[in-house]
């Protein structure tokens, strides 16, 4: 049997300043926002993030992660619980997989890397479901912040 991917990479180019793109990565209200979840507090390395979403069809839902690491203007990671379906909740006992937010400047602006690793390590269904649901997830996120970017800096 073959292994399944462990990770889910996504990159985007944002025509703005890492400063720019490092707020709205960083600032938890910001975040919230194009997102879609309301964060009960900001990030902060080895503290949790703790919130419900707001996204049409998942209102309501917890959103839990504990904040990896905090390096300005660069890097934001944090291990967040996925949400399981089969248990209804999303709970310190869930699943975890890791979040990474790479900032890198380029001619143009920023060029903003995500990572979602360690599906390997979670049983199926739940892994593959996640990996599966988290893929598409990321292709909808990643437009979220390129569309709240632009409409707050044209």
């Amino acid at each position: 049997m073959a292994s399944r991917p462990d990770k889910i990479e996504k990159s985007i180019e944002l025509n703005v300043p890492k400063s720019r793109v490092w707020e709205a990565i960083s600032d938890y209200k910001q975040f919230g926002e194009w997102f879609q979840v309301a964060l009960d507090q900001p990030f902060e390395t080895g503290k949790p993030s703790t919130g419900k979403m707001t996204h049409p069809g998942v209102e309501g839902e917890a959103w839990l992660a504990d904040v990896v690491s905090v390096k300005p203007e660069s890097y934001l990671s944090m291990r967040w619980n996925l949400y399981d379906p089969d248990s209804d909740a999303v709970s310190g006992e869930s699943p975890t997989t890791l979040v990474e937010f790479i900032l890198e400047e380029t001619s143009n602006g920023t060029k903003l890397t995500i990572i979602e690793s360690g599906f390997a390590a979670i049983a199926d269904p739940l892994g593959i479901d996640s990996m599966r649901r988290n893929n598409e997830g990321w292709k909808i996120q990643a437009n979220n912040i390129l569309q709240y970017i632009n409409d707050r800096n044209s």
